[in-house]
């Protein structure tokens, strides 16, 4: 066992201890519980499916502006040694990738897919990563407060335990929203595109954000991270191999960064050249109403614009703008279309 390997195995079997009340195997029954050594065997396992990601952004590209023309993070093998899931920032318009092993290795790959929808990036890799693939679990079956393990990726990669806080709903300001988010702490700086494991090493999650509701809205301000659940992968796998990204992705998109605030929802940065720019939408405008829904929170106006037929369309935004009422008439856009291509979509 090289020494990369054993420190791996002794953070899991540490982790193992902490992790081992009332985990069981995923087929044992009620009385066989895992191991201390079994379950710090699947746990090392499961950090060793974790890689590192190293992207660089095709020349051009509109997101270079908010997330940097090179970025790096994790992500997960899951299939047949060559397919790896991360989060889709870290892909998204990107060109050259760089996948590296526990054990340093780098293996050349190509983006397969990203999805709008449920912020997912897929990534092959270019030659076999000898990483046996990290198995799905259920992260519907996660209970508030379990012990969890996050694993990130790459030569410098690491563990630590954290719990499960609140599930719930997300909306993030950049036209984005899902439902189950897993929200945990403490929190990891090494989040974007680490893999969040129960204790039987099943991935349940993969990073997304650093969060300061962990708790959610009703509860005290805690530090955290938010973790897109697998869950939502599972119907939309073979859809996002086959074509790149999946149909919920097919959706009307204005170009807006908004915020929930005082009981309503304002504009803070329009993207250069979007639909929302020729509009005339400014930072600070408050939305308040989107095609005649009255907006009181990100998800109306996102779910609202979604759900108001073709990507390509007519929109009606009624907002206040220095406490006067306008009505401005956007033309949508399908949110794929304004990607720069990338290598394999």
């Amino acid at each position: 066992m090289s020494m990369t390997a054993m420190r791996l195995f002794r953070a899991a079997l540490a982790l193992a201890v902490t992790l081992s009340p009332g985990v069981q195997a995923a087929d044992a029954s009620p009385a066989a519980p895992m191991s201390i050594e079994a379950q710090s065997r699947s746990l090392a396992r499961a950090h060793a499916a974790v890689v590192g990601l190293h992207s660089q952004a095709v020349a051009g590209a509109r997101s270079a502006a908010t997330l940097g023309q090179v970025r790096q993070g994790s992500g997960v093998v899951i299939d047949d040694g060559t397919l790896v899931l991360t989060i889709g920032y870290l892909i998204l318009e990107a060109e050259r990738l760089l996948l590296t092993t526990e054990d340093a290795r780098e293996v050349p790959a190509r983006v397969l897919a990203y999805d709008v929808a449920t912020g997912f990036g897929l990534v092959q890799a270019l030659a076999p990563l000898q990483v046996e693939p990290a198995p799905m679990g259920v992260a519907a079956d996660i209970v508030d407060g379990e012990a969890l393990m996050v694993a990130s990726g790459g030569e410098q990669g690491n563990v630590a335990v954290v719990q499960l806080r609140s599930r719930r709903p997300f909306a993030g300001y950049w036209e984005y929203h899902v439902d189950g988010a897993l929200f945990t702490a403490p929190p990891r700086a090494d989040h974007s595109g680490a893999g969040l494991f129960n204790g039987r090493g099943e991935l349940v999650g993969i990073g997304s954000l650093l969060v300061r509701d962990a708790l959610g809205a009703a509860g005290p301000s805690l530090a955290g991270n938010m973790f897109v659940p697998v869950d939502l992968l599972k119907p939309i796998l073979a859809e996002l191999r086959s074509l790149g990204s999946s149909n919920q992705s097919r959706r009307a998109w204005m170009g807006v960064n908004c915020v929930e605030t005082e009981g309503g929802v304002r504009v803070v940065r329009v993207n250069r050249d979007s639909p929302a720019e020729v509009a005339g939408l400014e930072p600070g405008d408050r939305i308040v109403r989107i095609d005649g829904t009255e907006v009181d929170a990100l998800a109306v106006l996102w779910k609202t614009l979604w759900a108001g037929g073709a990507p390509e369309r007519e929109v009606t935004l009624d907002i206040e703008r220095r406490g006067q009422a306008r009505t401005l008439k956007l033309q949508s856009v399908d949110r794929m279309k304004t990607l720069k291509s990338a290598q394999g979509i």
